[in-house]
């Protein structure tokens, strides 16, 4: 459950649409590809101020539970003690500390809490536009791109190979296409 935010004057409370938002990630396997997943279950609230965007804030959880690798076994490994602990951490949670920029390209700072350790993460973001909805509703696109090292958050887990180097790489490319439903008050 996402913490509710008060916004300050002058800004607009916005929600995620879990349907139609996308949170990805892609790691180094075997040192020769990279595997991607994503997470089904994103929850958040977005305060946006027009006139001065630094006074925004994102408070953003994801279902550990939901991650999804197209590969059942993986997907299994990935929610155990090796790695995430889905049952010990259910939750990833992001919390903004700072917006800067404004206009269609923004940084967003904040804090990245990975089973039960944060750490600072900083977000490229792109506004991808505004309009409505066929139901009335004010709906806003925002893509943000970042990386992270896994082992920052106790990600540790690996496997070292025959050949040199390791199974699962440090380095997570992350990637998120967020849309965001207005909050009518």
């Amino acid at each position: 459950m996402t913490a509710s935010i008060a916004p300050a004057p002058g800004t607009t409370t916005w929600k995620i649409d879990p349907s139609h938002t996308h949170a990805e990630f892609g790691v180094r396997h075997l040192m020769i590809s990279t595997i991607k997943g994503r997470f089904g279950d994103v929850q958040g609230i977005v305060s946006i101020d027009e006139e001065n965007p630094s006074r925004g804030s994102v408070d953003v959880t994801i279902a550990v539970a939901s991650i999804d690798t197209r590969e059942p076994q993986r997907d299994a490994h990935l929610r155990s003690a090796d790695f995430f602990d889905a049952e010990k951490f259910p939750q990833i949670r992001f919390k903004s500390t700072r917006i800067e920029g404004g206009g269609d390209s923004f940084t967003i700072a904040g804090d990245l809490t990975i089973r039960g350790t944060t750490r600072p993460v900083v977000l490229d973001v792109t506004s991808e536009g505004r309009g409505k909805d066929p139901w009335g509703g004010d709906r806003a696109g925002f893509s943000a791109t970042g990386r992270i090292k896994r082992s920052d958050f106790g990600l540790t887990w690996n496997q070292l190979l025959e050949t040199g180097g390791v199974a699962v790489g440090d380095e997570v490319k992350i990637t998120l296409d967020v849309e965001l439903v207005k909050e009518n008050v």
